[in-house]
């Protein structure tokens, strides 16, 4: 699998090797060894996610509080998501930035993304299926959310027609994210990220 660092910090780009023959396709979509070798830390699994959306769903942007966040490593094993981290740290060199990547059903690519980092995506297919390993369990009383239609932002989602949920349809900018003191400070996050490093 090669790993490939992104532009905000804590996040890569996954793409494992597809072996494929006359009965089908094998890949080994999560390594633990090479992806800790990558990251410098190994990945806590905690628990996993999974879900379906249709065409123009957008979901997110999704964090965590921090301590203890929530990691996450995420692919799409059917149809096809343009997948999105948002650098939510406040005092972080890329703070407010945010980088895209497709993963989809034929390279099978995925997304490291560590604590402290927003997570979003729009399903590109019907149907589209998306798997997430975390760090930690859901705690709704510390997850929160960022509007993925914020102006600031500006994420080119490239949708004409998003669906949203409520809660992202309601979810605060982020300027009133950071007003409210709802936002992860990039210390905390680079100590969290230190802490995972001495579970080696």
């Amino acid at each position: 699998m090669r790993t490939r660092r992104m532009t905000i910090e804590g996040a890569w780009e996954v793409t494992p090797r597809l072996h494929a023959d006359d009965r089908g396709m094998f890949t080994e979509w999560y390594r633990f060894d090479r992806l800790a070798e990558a990251v410098g830390h190994p990945l806590r699994l905690a628990q996993a996610n999974l879900s379906v959306s249709r065409r123009d769903v957008v979901r997110g942007i999704h964090f965590a509080d921090v301590p203890p966040g929530q990691a996450k490593y995420v692919t799409c094993v059917r149809g096809a998501v343009l997948d999105v981290v948002v650098d939510l740290r406040v005092g972080s060199p890329t703070y407010g930035h945010w980088e895209s990547t497709r993963l989809d059903d034929t390279d099978r690519r995925a997304v490291y993304l560590a604590e402290g980092l927003g997570h979003g995506f729009r399903a590109l297919t019907d149907d589209a299926t998306v798997s997430y390993l975390c760090s930690q369990p859901y705690d709704p009383a510390h997850e929160h959310t960022v509007h993925p239609f914020d102006p600031e932002l500006a994420v080119d989602w490239g949708a004409v027609a998003p669906v949203l949920s409520p809660r992202d349809e309601a979810a605060p900018s982020l300027a009133e994210a950071r007003a409210a003191g709802l936002l992860p400070d990039y210390r905390a996050c680079r100590a969290a990220m230190d802490q995972g490093s001495s579970l080696d």
